[in-house]
């Protein structure tokens, strides 16, 4: 059933790089739920693959002495949605995930693979992307932290390198401190369906909740990587936090997005969802700041 040439097990973190660094051609294997069914359709078979499963260092969800919100790469979906950090500084995280898949897939599949397969459509992305999220990858040359946007670099393509393995996402204190967000996925199916188009923002209002001291809005599924939307962060900063900012925003969001047609909506009809789902992900951020609508 599963063509697979080698399956090694890494015991930590620096003999799974040793791994990776041995076996140029090897694939990293976490919940598998990616790897092992390109490997049944024949798109990778005959592959050697590198378990990480086993390195519990890389899970947990904590606050670090930087203040970074710190979520182990291998920490699964369902974990995410039900840990309490999350839960209290970034529910629309967990929000987020619980729309991948089913409760089986969200028990195995993991952030650190959501974010490294490189698709645009990971339900993840957009609210990470709007949350400014820091990758730290470890390598045989060291540590290094690569902000979101330069960790997605084409369709399917990310910066790390072969040797080098995603441990941790960290969410910077200046973006989840006072914050609040929502993420909206429209799909054709309410469940068990890749998302036509993932919106999430992320909010912090002044101290009297009158006006927008800062927006991220991002996306999937607008363009070949998940992205933000300087135009439209840019049109609500400072602005009252009122409809008539929601709705400048986002058709401001229009000028930054560049989805294609596919076989699941066309450009035209993701252009509408860019703006309306900037909406409603704005309108709830907002309300959960504690402004009034």
């Amino acid at each position: 059933m599963y063509d697979i040439e080698a399956l090694y097990e890494a015991e930590s973190v620096s003999h799974a790089i040793e791994l990776l660094s041995e076996h140029p051609e090897a694939r990293i294997i976490a919940g598998g739920s990616d790897v092992l069914i390109k490997i049944r359709e024949g798109d990778l078979a005959g592959c050697t693959l590198v378990s990480i499963q086993r390195l519990d260092e890389l899970r947990g969800i904590s606050i670090d002495r930087d203040e970074n919100i710190r979520i182990g790469a291998l920490n699964s979906f369902s974990h995410i949605t039900t840990d309490p950090v999350i839960q209290k500084y970034i529910p629309v995280l967990g929000e987020a995930v619980d729309t991948i898949g089913g409760p089986q897939l969200r028990n195995i599949g993991t952030i650190g693979g959501n974010v490294c397969n490189g698709v645009t459509s990971a339900d993840s992305a957009s609210t990470l992307t709007s949350w400014e999220a820091v990758m730290e990858y470890r390598g045989k040359r060291g540590v290094r932290f690569v902000p979101i946007n330069e960790h997605y670099v084409s369709a399917g393509k990310t910066s790390l390198e072969h040797d080098e393995l995603l441990t941790a996402v960290l969410i910077p204190r200046e973006s989840w401190e006072n914050c609040s967000g929502f993420y909206i996925k429209y799909a054709m199916r309410n469940a068990l369906d890749i998302a036509t188009l993932g919106c999430s923002a992320n909010v912090r209002l002044s101290k009297d909740k009158k006006s927008v001291e800062r927006l991220r809005l991002a996306y999937g599924v607008a363009g070949p990587v998940p992205m933000r939307t300087p135009s439209a962060e840019k049109a609500a900063a400072g602005k009252p936090a009122g409809e008539d900012t929601i709705t400048l925003a986002a058709k401001a969001a229009l000028e930054d997005v560049n989805p294609r047609t596919s076989w699941r909506a066309s450009k035209e009809f993701r252009l509408h969802l860019v703006e309306e789902l900037a909406k409603r992900a704005i309108r709830e951020s907002i309300r959960r700041a504690g402004g009034a609508l």
